[in-house]
């Protein structure tokens, strides 16, 4: 793991924050090249990505801290602010994200669905760069196992000091590679389909791809509800939101 990629007097470039801002980076871009559908300018894609970054980060953190607020913030405050170094629950950024994008919509009157729809692609492109920075930072580890994709994390980190020397799936790697095979699917659901379908696409394939994923790792071991972790449980919910939502899409399509 490189957690560090360089380091010049007190400063040093740490790969999750690099990662992170390539991933919003190309989320934003993703936007802009979109934005047409949802009749949206220049300046609005750019207030709602800045508003979107914003909510997502702070929703990803509170998430994070809370969970594990006992093991690693309630005697260290101070820790809770370097985000540089991880930590971030995407199921939080991402509600507080729909938030922020339903208000956004409401103000400036847009199709919430459309900029949901645009939102799709850049949201599993920009998460395949969060989890590429996982897996260089060591967070977010899976359990033994992984055959030859197996990985051993370095001594002194997390998953070393868990695990040791066993190889480890890299569960960071399977979720960013998913993400990497859906976005061009979405994409193309944006340009060929109609109102919502991305969305609700996007909402069936990452309810089902974390709910899978999380059976790999091994950074928690705390189940939340009839075994599971909380992760599943949000991903079993949001599917048949997703169901009912491409109904609903196709059958509009249709009208």
């Amino acid at each position: 793991m490189y957690p560090i990629i360089f380091e010049i007097g007190s400063f040093s470039l740490r790969s999750y924050g690099l990662m992170a801002a390539l991933g919003f980076l190309s989320a934003v871009w993703m936007l802009n090249l979109n934005r047409d559908y949802a009749k949206m300018n220049f300046d609005q894609v750019s207030g709602l990505a800045f508003g979107v970054i914003i909510g997502g980060i702070l929703g990803a953190r509170l998430f994070y801290v809370v969970q594990f607020w006992n093991d690693k913030y309630s005697r260290d405050w101070s820790a809770i602010l370097r985000i540089d170094q991880g930590g971030l629950v995407y199921y939080g950024g991402f509600f507080m994200a729909m938030v922020v994008i339903s208000w956004y919509c409401r103000k400036h009157k847009l199709n919430l669905l459309r900029v949901m729809d645009i939102s799709a692609p850049g949201l599993v492109l920009g998460h395949a760069f969060g989890r590429i920075g996982c897996f260089l930072n060591g967070c977010c580890f899976g359990r033994p196992g992984g055959g030859v994709c197996g990985v051993v994390h370095p001594v002194g980190s997390e998953a070393f000091y868990k695990y040791g020397d066993i190889p480890i799936h890299p569960v960071q790697l399977y979720e960013a590679g998913m993400n990497l095979l859906l976005f061009p699917l979405l994409f193309w659901l944006v340009r060929k389909t109609g109102t919502g379908i991305a969305t609700a696409v996007y909402l069936i394939s990452y309810g089902l791809v974390r709910f899978i994923d999380e059976f790999f790792r091994g950074d928690h071991s705390s189940a939340f509800l009839f075994g599971m972790t909380r992760a599943q449980v949000i991903g079993l919910l949001i599917v048949p939101a997703g169901i009912v939502l491409l109904i609903y899409s196709i059958r509009q399509q249709k009208k």
